[in-house]
């Protein structure tokens, strides 16, 4: 492809936080919330990925989740992620990939500096007790609640429902990089998101109040593309790879 007739340059002089949502995924054939009009085999989305819907039925929950493992180990990543992991190598710790997807793409891509906003799908963790999430691939045969090897508990997807709070931790990761006085410019560019759920809406307005410059790429108009400086139309997997010019 050509290079776009707006180019985001990369150089020693900058540093780059991305942002991906729903959209990056999708192109890669992952399902979204909105791809399934809210509803899972009838289900409204909340009694899947609440915590009330844990309480209510665990092993429905298991069941919802133990499907998206299994189909999202068939997905690959796209171009759109390879050509994160680009400029990653790039521009090393001058980079932060923060994602609202829990699919884990990123990482298999090669990304290495990922913050998972929203849990991961392929990490566990104990409902009743404090130990630490772990990497788990397992899917679980239909009716199974597994339980806690410390307490005895119920593990459940280290995934942030509706109605929790995102980690403290990631959040400060964000800002941290945000704030980051090394005398270099930040960039944000966001990708493949509606623009539509907070805190990760908010970003670019956070970048602006520290005069960054921001990106949108999108296949649509989004609901805050108006506080973009930059919006470039299209599909990430496309237009992500000849965005950038590394210099």
């Amino acid at each position: 492809m050509e290079p776009l007739a707006e180019q985001l340059v990369l150089d020693s002089r900058t540093r780059l936080l991305v942002l991906t949502g729903a959209g990056v995924s999708a192109e890669s054939g992952v399902p979204t919330f909105r791809g399934m009009n809210g509803l899972w085999e009838n289900h409204p989305v909340e009694a899947v990925a609440s915590p009330e819907g844990f309480q209510a039925d665990p092993a429905l929950v298991w069941r919802f989740y133990s499907q998206r493992r299994a189909g999202a180990a068939d997905v690959k990543p796209n171009p759109g992620h390879d050509a994160l992991v680009r400029w990653e190598a790039h521009l090393g710790d001058r980079f932060l990939l923060t994602t609202q997807n829990v699919d884990g793409l990123h990482a298999r891509a090669g990304s290495q500096r990922v913050v998972d906003m929203h849990g991961n799908l392929f990490r566990t963790k104990c409902a009743d007790c404090q130990r630490e999430p772990f990497a788990d691939t397992s899917v679980h045969p239909s009716g199974t609640v597994p339980k806690c090897d410390s307490c005895g508990g119920r593990l459940r997807p280290d995934i942030v429902w509706f109605g929790e709070m995102l980690a403290p931790s990631d959040l400060e990761r964000i800002g941290e990089f945000i704030s980051r006085k090394d005398g270099t410019r930040l960039v944000f560019l966001a990708a493949g998101t509606s623009g539509a759920v907070w805190p990760a809406a908010g970003i670019v307005d956070e970048v602006r109040a520290v005069r960054g410059e921001t990106w949108l790429v999108n296949y649509e108009s989004a609901a805050n593309t108006e506080r973009f400086h930059h919006f470039v139309q299209g599909l990430s997997g496309q237009v992500l790879p000849t965005l950038a010019k590394l210099a």
